[in-house]
């Protein structure tokens, strides 16, 4: 178990560890940062709800009190939701968070940092973070802490913003192992398909703990990244969306957003600019990629 005075695990949570349960970490910022009220509320707790149904325990991570919260009270969670003024999370972010006894939301490469030293095996999330447009393109640093991590990361690919290719390659490089599952093209979040090759294609549960078994044999330190299209019906067309992101990203630079403030930006214009498909697309791949995280949660623990 980590350090008492800088973890503060639900006792739902400590005992699914003691107990070798299943459990699946979910992030805060998409809660926070990525959706608006009050579907943000809404979404954490049907994907905490899909999770217990599948068999598992949800673990939304987050930052409260200078405390790294693995768990939330129905409290907690809409705190998170509701306070204007938390903050966003990265790892560079959490000596600071600890030291000065903050709030905040923890981004992808923060919650998996903080799951995997409190000793959680699975993590799911709607996008990951990547390269960024341009030719000063900005990393991610969801990257290299997936580069570093060894966890199970469910999600539909990178955030569509992105340089997909660049992201994509910078995978290939790190070690990080890219599965498609169900699918043999990376998905472009709120699209299917993007005509990047997975290393691997598979079916089941039961494939990815094989994978993961086979990774911790030869002691690989990455994550594997089990990436999994949005579903068909909520789907939308890449050209159409390359559309509306050509107008957001001339918005951005128009009034000079840049850094850690871009995404969040571009994909709430987004989804003003479609009329909404972008986030009801955004909350179905949330909700599937819960789910499937949980069925592999279950199948890990069941060895």
């Amino acid at each position: 178990m980590p350090p008492s005075e800088l973890f503060q695990i639900t006792p739902e949570v400590r005992a699914c560890l003691e107990q070798c349960r299943a459990i699946v970490a979910l992030e805060s910022t998409v809660i926070a940062h990525g959706l608006p009220q009050p579907q943000n509320l809404e979404t954490a707790r049907r994907c905490e709800r899909m999770i217990r149904e599948c068999g598992a325990t949800p673990a939304t991570i987050a930052i409260l009190d200078g405390k790294l919260c693995v768990g939330l009270s129905d409290e907690q969670l809409r705190s998170v939701a509701t306070d204007p003024d938390i903050r966003k999370i990265s790892i560079r972010d959490l000596p600071v968070a600890v030291s000065r006894g903050l709030n905040g939301a923890t981004t992808v490469a923060s919650s998996i940092w903080v799951a995997a030293r409190a000793g959680l095996k699975v993590f799911a999330t709607g996008g990951i973070g990547g390269v960024h447009r341009g030719t000063n393109a900005d990393i991610s640093a969801d990257l290299p802490q997936l580069a570093r991590t060894p966890i199970v990361v469910v999600c539909s690919g990178a955030k569509i913003v992105l340089n997909l290719p660049a992201t994509r390659e910078w995978l290939e490089t790190h070690g990080v192992t890219v599965v498609g599952y169900g699918c043999d093209e990376m998905p472009a979040f709120y699209s299917r398909r993007s005509g990047l090759a997975v290393d691997i294609t598979v079916d089941s549960p039961e494939e990815i703990v094989r994978l993961v078994d086979s990774r911790d044999a030869l002691g690989i330190n990455s994550a594997l990244l089990v990436t999994v299209p949005v579903p068909k019906a909520a789907e939308l067309s890449g050209s159409s969306m390359e559309a509306v992101l050509e107008g957001a990203l001339e918005e951005a630079r128009d009034k000079g957003i840049s850094g850690s403030d871009v995404t969040p930006f571009l994909l709430s214009r987004m989804t003003h600019g479609s009329e909404g498909a972008t986030l009801a697309a955004n909350i179905a791949l949330l909700e599937n990629n819960a789910r499937i995280a949980s069925e592999i949660a279950v199948a890990l623990v069941a060895g």
